[in-house]
């Protein structure tokens, strides 16, 4: 079995000041707002908004009312720590960082840079998006570091 991710649900703070930033941000990732679907299930306080795509989806989820003002601690036990999106090279990475920081309520928290303690061409960058939620976008030879 190849290992892959089909689908990544978040739960925001905001789910209409979340859709607003990640409707400006997944265009930019390859997501095409055409497959954007939304459902509500009030008695279970769920509403979701899902950005579909044919490599995997994300999905923005409302909290419930007893967790709503709660902050992101992405150190907590069960939390998510951040989720890193690949780019095509580095000059994607540095065009991207650009593209996000005009994204209204976006906040860099790393400029791009490489990591080679990671890999010897990781190259990336950090930021918020308007939940709290730490990002990364993502430049290097995947297959080189787990070649067989």
């Amino acid at each position: 079995m190849t290992p892959r991710i089909d689908h990544v649900e978040l739960t925001v703070r905001d789910l209409d000041r979340a859709e607003r930033f990640y409707d400006l941000l997944l265009p930019l990732l390859g997501f095409d707002l055409a497959h954007k679907s939304r459902s509500d299930i009030p008695a279970h306080q769920f509403r979701c908004v899902d950005y579909g795509s044919a490599a995997f989806n994300l999905a923005l989820i409302s909290p419930r009312d007893a967790y709503a003002g709660e902050a992101v601690c992405r150190r907590r036990p069960g939390a998510l720590h951040h989720i890193a999106f690949g780019a095509d090279s580095p000059a994607e990475v540095d065009r991207l960082c650009g593209a996000v920081r005009a994204i209204p309520g976006a906040r860099i928290r790393i400029p791009p840079r490489l990591y080679p303690e990671y890999a010897p061409d990781y190259y990336a960058f950090f930021f918020y998006d308007t939940e709290g939620i730490e990002l990364e976008i993502v430049s290097f030879d995947r297959t080189a570091c787990f070649a067989r």
